[in-house]
């Protein structure tokens, strides 16, 4: 695998439909897609009553997948409670497709390879930590510090939390739409991406002109406003910071945008 951890290195209300460069997603269906919610379950049970809002308007039913992009957890406050509630609170009647995203990639790992903790807690991984009741007494130049830390994390992180990080799917394909996380490497067929890639791409992703192919929806990269491209769509709005959330909304060759900035 390539990467890892050597890669860890309001604004807009788009309401209306658009139709773009002939990409469609298979008729009958909506699809919503949130991006990076890390640690903020209150911006998240927002843009749920917007979903929920937004199918209930219109004549026809047709339908729903709502695909979350992943980065659950670190930076905001409330990675425990986001995970509970995609866990407790789904979208009724909706189908609920989760990705997995570096940051729950760089939790799993902690817990069992605790070494790893000054660069998960250097990206937003002491928030989470703290979400599970973990008190940080000592400070980090402790030699036990991180080991024990991981030690009370693993005891403390419920069993349905670890099955659920452990369950994440790493890509979505619907009509001529790819759902990642990070991106994908230009000129590799899809069916052969690599993990790292998909979980941690930046630079080679986002500056390429390529055409992959699928329009390519992500998050992982945080801009103020949904990044449009020809061949790609970064729906990161940096939300633990902006208190902005995206979810972008496709239905035939419609495309439009729901954001928490909508309310505030």
């Amino acid at each position: 695998m390539r990467g890892s951890f050597s890669s860890l290195k309001r604004l807009f209300s788009g309401t209306a439909a658009s139709s773009q460069g002939g990409y469609r997603v298979p008729e009958g269906q909506r699809i919503y897609a949130i991006g990076d919610v890390h640690g903020r379950a209150d911006l998240l049970a927002e843009l749920h009553e917007q979903i929920r809002d937004d199918f209930a308007t219109g004549t026809e039913s047709p339908a729903a997948t709502v695909v979350y992009l992943g980065d659950y957890v670190d930076r905001g406050t409330q990675s425990r409670d986001v995970i509970d509630f995609l866990l407790d609170q789904p979208l009724e009647g909706f189908t609920s497709v989760h990705l997995k995203g570096n940051h729950e990639e760089a939790m799993l790992r902690f817990m069992d390879e605790p070494a790893i903790g000054p660069q998960w807690f250097g990206f937003g991984g002491e928030s989470t930590v703290m979400s599970y009741g973990v008190v940080l007494a000592r400070t980090p130049d402790d030699p036990r510090y991180y080991s024990d830390i991981s030690t009370e994390l693993r005891e403390r992180v419920p069993a349905r939390h670890k099955a659920f990080l452990s369950s994440l799917d790493l890509q979505y394909l619907v009509g001529d739409y790819l759902f990642v996380h990070a991106g994908i490497r230009p000129g590799c067929p899809i069916d052969e991406q690599d993990d790292d890639d998909l979980l941690w791409i930046r630079s080679e992703f986002l500056n390429s002109q390529e055409d992959h192919g699928v329009m390519v929806v992500h998050g992982h990269t945080p801009t103020a406003r949904p990044d449009v491209r020809r061949n790609r769509i970064g729906i990161d709005t940096g939300a633990f910071a902006s208190g902005t959330l995206t979810c972008l909304v496709l239905e035939g060759s419609g495309r439009r945008f729901l954001s928490t900035s909508l309310k505030r």
